[in-house]
């Protein structure tokens, strides 16, 4: 006794009776829980959408038991108020059982129960553990079997996850479209195989990243009605048995109203709970967009790189010094931590896969692996984007003397003016401005191939980047032409 109150209380279950902590808000199957699932040391509080997901199933069960009757209003009514408790952010130090686990999800499952019926004890005016007037299992869990809470309430966390990464998207896509207003008339050189290609604007390099990222936004909301799929009311294989005929629909309307989705029941709750077809389809889409992401980040490191032996085209901002040995040394890390973000992705999207391929006949027991794998993706997916936005994208700076000199040089420019001059005076151009770093310009001009009026309107940003196509007729380039051009280089 400290304090004349008991350090823990006795608890028992179908394997015996074990001494509970007296202040917690689980109780034994969570301890078992706790003992038999070592893994990872994350709890699954680590996944506030997850927390909210549970309760907010378990809040949906109690109307529904309450309104079909097969739950008194004092015990449901206590039931929800403790699950809106949660949801609303309390509590959330009780959820301790290991992400990782064996069971099917039994040990989240129970772990929310227990932390329910305590909460609701506690409201209706008795002690922790007093289960003999309201248990976790007879009335918290009642109609219900992890086989369909579970499921529901990781697809519900998903989308609030889905949510939270769509949104950082859209920023980042927004700061991209950004940067490419403030370069749209930058010049610079394409490249193709890392090697020159034809000029553009960075504006336009920097637009195509804001666009491809937007496509993945589109992407991932599609995924949300598959996600929405509910089969509460299967219990334990989709038969059904143990809940009331009324439950089924009465529960996803009650869901419906708690979480404000659309949610519809699965017209097959055999095939429901054993499908994890939903989880690759996500699992997937995200891994799309993280690779995507991660090349965008490949590009940024490139054309940031030196500052005065590589590209060099723009300036990242400076985060932390880079070296611990080389002085004024800054490295691109803000797009180093996003690559990494997505390799964990595709590694996590490898271990749906495997989950998914691996459930036998009527369940799936792997969906707590595949539930961790892809909360984690979306929250570290999410994560990255704000921190790529905020830390890197918004201070982008072009170096535009470098690109200017670039362009003014580059043979990338004569493409342009192979309408006008036809490929063989090109080619030979190209050939000399290689080889003397003259600006492409100034052969032309010397060669009287076009006039200096000619030339800037064909060398415009608008017509180098593809903007203004307009190209005009080709002109008749005589051998005579290319002599008098080659005497006078």
């Amino acid at each position: 006794m400290t304090g004349n109150e008991a350090r823990t209380r006795t608890e028992t279950d179908s394997l015996g009776t074990l001494e509970v902590p007296a202040d917690a808000y689980w109780g034994i199957n969570t301890l078992r829980a706790l003992e038999n699932f070592p893994i990872t040391s994350v709890p699954i509080a680590v996944y506030p959408d997850l927390i909210e997901a549970l309760a907010t199933v378990k809040q949906a069960a109690a109307r529904a038991n309450k309104a079909i009757g097969v739950l008194d209003p004092e015990r449901a009514d206590a039931i929800d108020r403790a699950a809106q408790e949660v949801r609303d952010g309390a509590l959330r130090e009780q959820f301790v059982v290991d992400i990782v686990q064996g069971g099917a999800g039994t040990s989240t499952n129970m772990n929310t129960n227990e932390v329910l019926a305590n909460r609701a004890l506690e409201i209706l005016g008795r002690e922790k553990g007093d289960y003999a007037y309201l248990h976790p299992i007879d009335h918290v869990n009642r109609s219900q079997s992890t086989n369909d809470t579970y499921p529901t309430s990781i697809k519900l966390a998903m989308i609030l996850g889905v949510r939270r990464l769509t949104e950082q998207l859209e920023l980042l896509s927004d700061a991209f479209a950004e940067r490419g207003r403030a370069f749209q008339d930058v010049l610079k050189i394409g490249r193709t195989q890392l090697q020159d290609a034809v000029p553009m604007t960075l504006g336009q390099e920097f637009t195509g990243f804001a666009h491809t990222i937007q496509e993945d936004v589109l992407l991932l909301r599609t995924v949300t009605p598959l996600l929405a799929e509910t089969n509460l009311g299967a219990t334990a294989i989709g038969t059904g048995i143990t809940a009331d005929p009324q439950y089924r629909d009465e529960v996803r309307r009650q869901l419906q109203v708690a979480s404000g989705l659309d949610i519809v029941t699965a017209p097959d709750l055999i095939e429901a709970t054993s499908d994890a077809g939903a989880f690759m389809t996500l699992s997937g889409t995200v891994k799309r967009s993280a690779a995507k992401l991660s090349k965008i980040c490949n590009d940024l490191r490139l054309l940031a790189s030196g500052p005065q032996a590589g590209l060099g085209e723009i300036t990242l901002p400076a985060r932390q010094a880079g070296s611990s040995i080389m002085p004024g040394k800054v490295n691109p890390v803000i797009p180093e931590v996003v690559n990494q973000i997505a390799f964990a992705v595709a590694g996590a999207d490898t271990t749906v896969t495997m989950a998914a391929e691996g459930g036998q006949l009527q369940l799936n027991a792997f969906e707590p692996i595949i539930a961790h794998s892809i909360l984690q993706s979306l929250q570290w997916m999410a994560s990255g984007c704000a921190t790529l936005r905020v830390h890197c994208v918004t201070g982008i700076e072009a170096n535009e003397a470098k690109l200017a000199a670039q362009v003014d040089t580059n043979v990338g420019v004569v493409t342009a003016l192979t309408p006008y001059i036809g490929y063989a005076a090109a080619a030979s151009i190209a050939h000399t401005a290689l080889t003397t770093s003259t600006p492409i310009a100034t052969l032309v001009t010397a060669a009287g191939l076009m006039d200096e009026d000619q030339v800037h309107r064909v060398l415009s940003p608008a017509r180098l980047s593809g903007i203004e196509l307009a190209t005009g007729a080709i002109p008749v380039v005589t051998e005579e032409m290319l002599d008098e051009a080659a005497r006078e280089r």
